[in-house]
């Protein structure tokens, strides 16, 4: 069965996707943990440098800098109609570096194998999430 011939969601269900407040309640939610973290490490600068530095990055002070203005100007964009789309993809390549330098789940074994798989493919998931909140806010954009 082709995915564009599935049958409509259920009336209820279209009715919640149709209202105002579901399409910037999904950004919040997508720029929620990019938010709380770039908080997070803003409030622990030296603890967000000693993060960077355990993944051997050069210039760790530097690049938690930069990950933070990344995670807060982002998060601010993706939950703004305008510059969805820029918070989106600055996000996006973001959770690509990270998940690609933090969760090689093909460098372990076991069971740290595993955890490390289902945490890349979240990841992964998240960038999905930001495709569609984009996709969402041009389609609406356009009617």
């Amino acid at each position: 069965m082709a995915f564009d011939s599935c049958p409509p969601a259920p009336g209820p269900i279209r009715t919640i996707l149709g209202t105002d407040w579901i399409e910037p309640a999904i950004r919040i939610a997508l720029a929620a943990p990019f938010l709380q973290s770039g908080i997070a490490k803003s409030l622990d600068f030296p603890g967000a440098t000693a993060e960077v530095s355990g993944f051997g990055l050069p210039a760790p002070a530097l690049v938690a800098c930069a990950v933070i203005a990344t995670q807060l100007v982002g998060s601010i964009l993706l939950m703004t109609r305008r510059w969805c789309w820029l918070g989106a993809g600055m996000l996006a390549v973001f959770t690509v570096l990270a998940t690609l330098l933090a969760h090689g789940f093909w460098q372990y074994d076991g069971m740290e194998r595993a955890r490390q798989a289902a945490t890349f493919f979240e990841h992964v998931a998240i960038i999905g999430g930001l495709a569609a909140a984009t996709l969402l806010v041009e389609r609406r954009a356009r009617r």
